[in-house]
C-alpha cells in the first residue's frame, strides 16, 4: 500500500453513507523574490500565499450538506458527507486527488475500493477550466458526474463525451450581454484582456467577430501569462508590466477582462508594475467589464493594497439571491467552536493577521488570535458573508446531486428494484444519476428555480454588479442590471445607468470610449485610411441629405413632402406651393388682368357705339370687334392659372389660352392681309380687287384658328394635362402645378401661335408706309414686334423659372402681349375717337387718303 506522497494542505471532510468530492484549488503556493517599482512597496510574498475569501465556497458546501441531512424530505434514510481535495492547478495533483476520492479515502491505491462504508456519487469542482477537463477525463471511465462551478473547459474533437454540468449559464449569454452593455452605453472603441491559454482563445475567437459585426473596434487585445504553481514571478511581473503601461497609454477607457476566479488578484498588481516614470504618474479612469468566472478576491499580502484601479467595475455574475440562514452559519465561524474544520486556523491566521498559541511555541512575533474576531469585520474584498455567485453555485450543486439521487431513489423503489432500504448504491449505479440529474428540477431555499438546459448548463441568467469603493476601503456590490434568457427578447438585458458609480477619474459622469470624438447630426463618418472603422473623420453631409444621429455612416434623403434644415440635421414638412389669389404676386396679377380686360371691354363699347365712324369701319369693322373681344379673352384667361390647379383648370388653360390668342393674332394677319390687299387692287389692270373683302379676312381668321385648335383637341385627346406636385424642384416646396401632360404638345401649340406673329410681323413690316387713311399696318409692326418679343423672352425664362414663378412667367407674358396689341393697334384710334373727333369723319379720310397718295 502506498504512502500519500502529497496530502491535502488542509482537511475538511464529513462522512456519510454518500459522499461528494470536491476538487478546489484553494492555495497559490509562491517562491521567488519580487522586485516593486512603487513606494511604499507591499509586503514580500509568504511561502504559502491564499485568498481567503476562496475560504466561502467551503462553508457553502458545507452548509448545503447540513441543510441537506437535516431535511427530512430529501435522502430521508441516508446521510450526505464530503470531502475536498486540492489540485494545486497541475494536472499531476489534479488527478491524483481525483483516483483518492473515487477508490478511497485519504489513502493511495489506485485500482482498489478500500473504503466500502462510503460511496462518491458526484464530484463538484473545479473552479478553473483546466481543473474541470483533467477531473472529467477521469471521471468519464466511471460515469461518475461532475459539478463544475466554473466555466467550462475548451472542447476539441479528440475530447469524449465527458461527463460534466456546468453550475453557470451559457456564456455565449453572458457575451451577448456584454455587447449589449458596450452598445447601450456606446462604448465602441475597446481593449480586451484575457489570458494566454486555450479559454482565452476560445474567448478572443466567440467575441472578435461578434463585436467586430456591432461596429466595436479594439485599441488592443492582451493577453497575461496563466497562473501555475511552476509560474516564473519575475517573467509573469514584466509582462504585467508592459500590459499595464498599454493599457494607460491608450485612448481607450472600457477594457473588457476574462479570465480566472484570481484574476482580479492580479489585476491588482498593475498599479505597482509599470516601468515607465511618467505612466506611474498619471492616473486614469479605466471601466473594467468583468466576466463572471472572476471574482473579487485578494491574496493575503494585498490586505492593505489601493482598490482605486477597480472602483467602479461592472461585474458579470451567475445570478443568486441572499441566504440570511447563511449569514448566520458564517458568522458563528469561530475556531474554538468549529471541529472538523481543518482549514479555519490557518484562514484565521492569515485573514486575521495573527498567530494561535499553541504549547510547544516559542516567542510569538505579532498579534496573538483570540478566535473572538468577527467576520463580517473583514474588508469585502477579503472574505464576504454574504453568498457570492461561485459560493450559490456551489449550494445549488450539492442541492441538485442531493435532489437527483432522491429521484432515482424513488424511482428503484418504485420499480422494486430495491430490495432493502439500507443497501448501498455501488458505483456501477452511477452512469444511472446521469439521467435523473439531467431532469433535475427544485425551487432552492432562496426561491430560485435551478434546472439544467439539453447542454448541461445552468437555466439561469447573470447580474451585473457595480463594484464600489470608498476611501477608507470599504467595498459593497450595487446590483445595477440583468442578463435574464427567460424574459421577453426586448427585456433580455436591462440596465439602470443612473444608480452606476464610475470610476473617480470619470467625475461620476458617463465615460466614453471612442477612437474619434462622435460625429453630430448633419454629418457622417468617412473611414481613415489604413486604421480601424472606429477612427473617422466627420464630414458634412451632402446638399439635400440628412443625418440625424450621431455617428451615422452616411446621410440619407428626407422622405417625401420633407426637406433638410439649415444644419442637415432634421427634417422639415415642405410647405404647399402655388400662385395663389392670397399671395401679393397672385393678387397682383390677377388685379392686373382685371384692370387690362376692363380697358379692352371699354374700348369695345366705345367701338360698339361709335360703329358708324370712319375709323371704326376703316378695315374691317368686324376683324375689329372679333380682335378685341379675343384679347378681353385673353386678360381673363390669365385667371385660370391663378389658385389651385384642379382637373377643370388643368385641362382647359393651356387650350383655351391657345385658341383664344391664335384668334387674335389671326385676326391681325388678316387685317394686315386686308391692308396690302388692297393697296394693290388700287392699282389699273390689278386682279388683286376680287380678293379685297370680308370673305377673305374672315377665311384667315377661320382656318388660322382651326389649326390651333385642331392640336389642342389632338393633345386633349392623347395626353391632357393634368393636376400634379412636384416636390423636388424647390428644395422646401411641394409645388402644386398642372403637368402639361405633353410636352411636345404644348410647344407645339406655342409654335404655331409664334409662326402666326412671326408671319403678320413680316408682312406689317413691308406694309407699314402704304398710304391708307390710318395706316394701321405701321401700328400692326410695333404691336407684333412687342409680341414676337415677349414670347421668344418668354421661353427661356420659362425654362429656368421654377413651381409658381413659372407660372407667373407665363401669365406675364399673356398679359404683355395682350396689352402690346390693344395699347398699338386700339389707342390711336381711341385717342381719335375720343380726344380729336374732329379727325373721325369722312372728309378727313378723303384728305389724308389725297395726301397719302
Amino acid at each position: 500500500m502506498l504512502a500519500d506522497p502529497h496530502p491535502p494542505l488542509h482537511e475538511y471532510h464529513q462522512r456519510g453513507d454518500f459522499i461528494i468530492g470536491a476538487i478546489a484549488s484553494q492555495a497559490f503556493i509562491i517562491s521567488g523574490a519580487i522586485t516593486f517599482t512603487q513606494e511604499p512597496p507591499p509586503p514580500l510574498f509568504e511561502e504559502l500565499a491564499v485568498i481567503p475569501k476562496n475560504y466561502q465556497h467551503i462553508l457553502a458546501l458545507a452548509f448545503a450538506v447540513k441543510e441537506i441531512n437535516e431535511n427530512p424530505q430529501i435522502l430521508p434514510n441516508f446521510t450526505v458527507g464530503f470531502y475536498i481535495y486540492d489540485s494545486y492547478f497541475t494536472a499531476k495533483w489534479t488527478y491524483h486527488a481525483t483516483i483518492l476520492l473515487i477508490y478511497t479515502l485519504r489513502r493511495f491505491v489506485p485500482s482498489y475500493k478500500c473504503d466500502v462504508q462510503n460511496n462518491l456519487f458526484g464530484i463538484i469542482g473545479g473552479l478553473d477550466p483546466l481543473t474541470s477537463l483533467h477531473v472529467a477525463n477521469i471521471l468519464d471511465i466511471y460515469k461518475i458526474p461532475q459539478l463544475i462551478y466554473g466555466s467550462a473547459p475548451v472542447m476539441n474533437d479528440k475530447t469524449p463525451g465527458l461527463p460534466f454540468y456546468q453550475m453557470a449559464p451559457k456564456e455565449m449569454l453572458q457575451y451577448e450581454g456584454i455587447l449589449s452593455m458596450l452598445l447601450q452605453f456606446r462604448w465602441m472603441w475597446i481593449g480586451l484582456l484575457t489570458f494566454n491559454d486555450e479559454n482565452g482563445d476560445r474567448f478572443l475567437q466567440t467575441v472578435l467577430p461578434l463585436f467586430a459585426k456591432s461596429g466595436i473596434c479594439f485599441a488592443f487585445i492582451q493577453r497575461s501569462q496563466t497562473f501555475s504553481f511552476v509560474t516564473k514571478i519575475n517573467d509573469m511581473m514584466k509582462r504585467g508590466a508592459k500590459i499595464h503601461d498599454a493599457i494607460i497609454d491608450s485612448n481607450a477607457n472600457v477594457v473588457v477582462l476574462y479570465g480566472e476566479s484570481y484574476t482580479i488578484a492580479l489585476l491588482r498588481w498593475f498599479p505597482y508594475l509599470s516601468e515607465q516614470e511618467n505612466i506611474r504618474n498619471k492616473p486614469k479612469g479605466i471601466v473594467w467589464i468583468i466576466t463572471a468566472q472572476a471574482d473579487l478576491t485578494s491574496m493575503v499580502y494585498q490586505r492593505t493594497w489601493d482598490t482605486e484601479i477597480i472602483h467602479g467595475s461592472l461585474s458579470f455574475t451567475i445570478h443568486s439571491n441572499d441566504l440570511p440562514i447563511f449569514q448566520q452559519f458564517v458568522a458563528s465561524r469561530n475556531p474554538s467552536s468549529t471541529t472538523g474544520d481543518g482549514f479555519i486556523k490557518d484562514f484565521w491566521q492569515q485573514t486575521f493577521g495573527c498567530v494561535f498559541l499553541t504549547a510547544d511555541a516559542g516567542e510569538v512575533n505579532g498579534d496573538i488570535c483570540t478566535g473572538e474576531e468577527k467576520l463580517e469585520s473583514l474588508p469585502g474584498t477579503f472574505f464576504e458573508t454574504i453568498m457570492t455567485g461561485h459560493s450559490y453555485s456551489i449550494y445549488n450543486a450539492v442541492y441538485a446531486l442531493s435532489h437527483a439521487l432522491h429521484a432515482m431513489s424513488s424511482s428503484r423503489v418504485k420499480h422494486g428494484a430495491m430490495v432493502d432500504k439500507g443497501q448501498k448504491y455501488q458505483n456501477q449505479h452511477l452512469w444511472q444519476l446521469h439521467h435523473f440529474l439531467k431532469g433535475v428540477f427544485f425551487n432552492n431555499s432562496a426561491g430560485d428555480s435551478v434546472s439544467f438546459d439539453q447542454d448541461g448548463e445552468l437555466a439561469a441568467g447573470f447580474d451585473i454588479i457595480n463594484w464600489i469603493f470608498s476611501s477608507n476601503q470599504s467595498f459593497s456590490k450595487l446590483k445595477v442590471g440583468r442578463v435574464n434568457p427567460q424574459a421577453p427578447p426586448d427585456q433580455v438585458f436591462t440596465i439602470n445607468k443612473d444608480i452606476i458609480t464610475w470610476h473617480r477619474g470619470f467625475n461620476q459622469a458617463q465615460p466614453l470610449s471612442l477612437c474619434t470624438e462622435s460625429c453630430h447630426p448633419g454629418t457622417s463618418k468617412k473611414v481613415k485610411e489604413g486604421e480601424p472603422f472606429c477612427c473617422y473623420d466627420c464630414i458634412p453631409c451632402p446638399e439635400g441629405k440628412i443625418s440625424d444621429q450621431l455617428d451615422m455612416n452616411d446621410c440619407h434623403k428626407c422622405t417625401e413632402g420633407n426637406y433638410p434644415n439649415r444644419n442637415q440635421n432634421s427634417c422639415i414638412v415642405k410647405h404647399i406651393s402655388f400662385l395663389s389669389y392670397k399671395e401679393p404676386l397672385g393678387l397682383t396679377l390677377a388685379s392686373l388682368a382685371f384692370c387690362f380686360s376692363l380697358i379692352a371691354a371699354s374700348v369695345l363699347v366705345i367701338f360698339f357705339k361709335l360703329h358708324n365712324t370712319p375709323i371704326v369701319k376703316a378695315n374691317n369693322r368686324e376683324l375689329t370687334y372679333t380682335l378685341l373681344i379675343s384679347l378681353l379673352l385673353c386678360f381673363l384667361c390669365v385667371l385660370l392659372f391663378i389658385g389651385q390647379p384642379n382637373k377643370v383648370t388643368c385641362l382647359i388653360r393651356q387650350a383655351a389660352f391657345g385658341i383664344i390668342f391664335s384668334v387674335a393674332v389671326s385676326c391681325v394677319l388678316a387685317k394686315t392681309t386686308t391692308v396690302v390687299l388692297a393697296f394693290m387692287a388700287t392699282k389699273p389692270g390689278s386682279k388683286m380687287r376680287k380678293w379685297v373683302g370680308k370673305t377673305l379676312a374672315n377665311s384667315i381668321v377661320f382656318s388660322c384658328s382651326l389649326i390651333q385648335a385642331s392640336i389642342c383637341t389632338l393633345w386633349l385627346a392623347t395626353s391632357p394635362p393634368f393636376p400634379d406636385a412636384d416636390r423636388h424642384s424647390i428644395m422646401d416646396e411641394i409645388v402644386l402645378e398642372c403637368n402639361e401632360g405633353s410636352v411636345i404638345m404644348f410647344y407645339c401649340v406655342l409654335s404655331y401661335m409664334g409662326f402666326l406673329a412671326i408671319v403678320s410681323l413680316i408682312i406689317a413690316f413691308f406694309a407699314r408706309k402704304l398710304p391708307d387713311s390710318f395706316n394701321e399696318a405701321k401700328f400692326i409692326t410695333f404691336s407684333m414686334l412687342i409680341f414676337c418679343s415677349v414670347w421668344l423672352s418668354f421661353v427661356p425664362t420659362y425654362l429656368s423659372s421654377n413651381g409658381k414663378y413659372m407660372v407667373a412667367v407665363e401669365i406675364f407674358s399673356i398679359l404683355a402681349s395682350s396689352l402690346g396689341l390693344l395699347v398699338c393697334i386700339f389707342f390711336p384710334k381711341c385717342y381719335i375717337i375720343v380726344l380729336r373727333p374732329e379727325l373721325n369723319n369722312k372728309d378727313q379720310l378723303i384728305r389724308r387718303k389725297s395726301e397719302g397718295v
